[in-house]
């Protein structure tokens, strides 16, 4: 049962790396691979299921933070140009 999950998470992640690289703007890439970022994190919980290693769900919970916030660091930089100073306003929308 936990085999066939992971494989299905191993199929969507197949399909999610399709969208990464066809997607129409780069919003939905950077969603196509913050997704695939989670279902990462999900394969290795799985993974330290089936081999019996809890300690795995401590590595996934590492990895999912630093996806979260590579995330939002990546956003913010094609948002503002920059990772700049929090609050600081585009250039375009000072007045």
């Amino acid at each position: 049962m936990i085999a066939g999950a992971l494989i299905a998470v191993l199929v969507g992640m197949a399909l999610l790396l399709i969208r990464a690289f066809v997607g129409p703007d780069i919003y939905n890439r950077i969603l196509a691979v913050n997704n695939f970022g989670t279902k990462t994190v999900l394969v290795i919980a799985l993974y330290g299921f089936l081999t019996d290693r809890p300690d795995f769900l401590d590595i996934a919970i590492v990895y999912a933070l630093c996806n979260f916030i590579a995330t939002i660091a990546i956003l913010k930089y094609f948002e503002y140009g920059d990772l700049g100073h929090v609050g600081e306003q585009p250039e375009d929308e000072r007045q």
